[in-house]
């Protein structure tokens, strides 16, 4: 098994894999001691890596019968789509990271994220809200790491009214999060001593 932590020592980029398909992902810092492997060209623009996951992902996914696909925006929007198609959904729900002036009435969590310093939010509106009610939802992220974005996902579904049935997503990162996600392949992180950060 992939180790979860590796220690940093000036590594530039990290391989990933899916299917047949391989990819470089760069390694980025995000604080003071840790750097992760950044998947945004990948996720944002690889039209390839997006449909290939798209379909595993759909496969896992398919067995918990979701009927809405919940997503936050923005990376995660291409692959959230892709496999909503491929789930025979007309739609899907996202949640965005502002609150717009014309959201009249909206519910909003707060979240934060290894990659951003500050709290960030969650704004689902009272339509989108709505179309919860009572369906069985798939939460769907690109990454996950500490969980900070999709427990606040699953925390607008309680709102909402709607029921969590998975929570899914290409990687898992790191060490952190230990509650039940579908995930294709593991993401470590970089750290110059991973002892130390381990026991953290």
């Amino acid at each position: 098994m992939l180790s979860t932590i590796i220690r940093y020592s000036g590594q530039k980029s990290y391989t990933v894999r899916l299917g047949s398909i391989t990819r470089e992902l760069p390694i980025v810092r995000v604080s003071e001691d840790v750097w992760i492997a950044s998947d945004g060209e990948v996720i944002l623009g690889d039209v390839e890596f997006i449909e290939a996951a798209a379909v595993m992902l759909a496969d896992r996914i398919r067995e918990y019968d979701p009927q809405v696909v919940l997503t936050a925006e923005a990376k995660a929007l291409a692959l959230a789509y892709e496999v909503a198609k491929r789930l025979g959904h007309r739609e899907m729900i996202v949640a965005r990271k502002s609150i717009k002036a014309y959201m009249m009435d909206y519910l909003v969590e707060e979240c934060s994220s290894i990659t951003t310093r500050d709290k960030q939010i969650l704004v689902l509106t009272r339509e989108s809200a709505e179309k919860l009610i009572g369906k069985r939802v798939c939460i769907l992220d690109d990454v996950v790491s500490t969980g900070g974005t999709i427990n606040a996902l699953e925390r607008l579904v309680v709102r909402a009214g709607g029921i969590t049935v998975c929570r899914a997503a290409i990687w898992l990162e790191g060490p952190w999060y230990s509650r039940e996600l579908l995930y294709l392949d593991r993401l470590p992180i970089f750290c110059r001593d991973p002892q130390q950060f381990s026991e953290k």
